[in-house]
């Protein structure tokens, strides 16, 4: 079964993946210790995708591709085409910025898809990373979320703006589709209902 889950006219559904994902090859990521703890450069902010990862990421030949940021700036060029035929999205991770996406394309919205990766299920990041997107870039096509991506998270991600959720390979989709029901009133506001509660509903005096 597939670990896909997708949002269309508010209805979820698990479907059959047409992207492909281009990971960045491993590499040695340096690492530093901090009072006595190993703490790997991503969790502070420093870039941390080297030169050599860019130039030995493999893109596929055809098909869609969902590409890292640090490559689709690198390499776009070689990509224009693909570009053109909206057959090319953009992946990142959650200590990547979105001034650097805003400024690799002209408007975000040619993009047909946007995907947000994520390490570590207690990375909320994702959350501001989805809700920046829909509200101050006004995203308005496919956004996707990966990686540690568990049950518990579904509901707030879709209240983030996330129209996709690609769970984890050891978890059951049937079980994590039913997630997106758990609560039927939210009382905040958030992007996909901004009114909080009390404003939508008028229980009287």
């Amino acid at each position: 079964m597939s670990n896909l889950i997708k949002l269309s006219n508010g209805l979820a559904s698990i479907v059959e993946d047409d992207w492909t994902i281009v990971k960045l090859p491993t590499s040695q990521v340096a690492e530093r210790v901090q009072a006595g703890k190993v703490v790997l450069f991503k969790l502070t902010g420093e870039k941390t995708i080297t030169e050599e990862q860019i130039a030995d990421t493999i893109l596929p030949e055809g098909g869609k591709i969902i590409v890292p940021l640090s490559v689709f700036i690198a390499r776009r060029s070689m990509l224009e085409s693909r570009i053109q035929q909206g057959s090319v999205g953009i992946w990142l991770a959650t200590h990547e910025v979105l001034e650097d996406l805003a400024g690799a394309v002209a408007d975000i919205n040619t993009l047909p898809i946007i995907a947000i990766f994520v390490e570590r299920f207690a990375d909320g990041r994702i959350f501001s990373l989805g809700t920046l997107l829909r509200t101050r870039y006004g995203y308005k096509n496919e956004l996707r979320a990966f990686g540690d991506v568990l049950r518990d998270q579904l509901f707030f991600l879709k209240r983030a703006g996330f129209s996709s959720f690609q769970i984890r390979a050891d978890r059951n989709s049937q079980d994590a589709i039913a997630s997106l029901n758990d609560f039927t009133a939210p009382y905040q506001g958030a992007v996909d209902e901004p009114q909080p509660v009390f404003k939508r509903y008028n229980r009287g005096a």
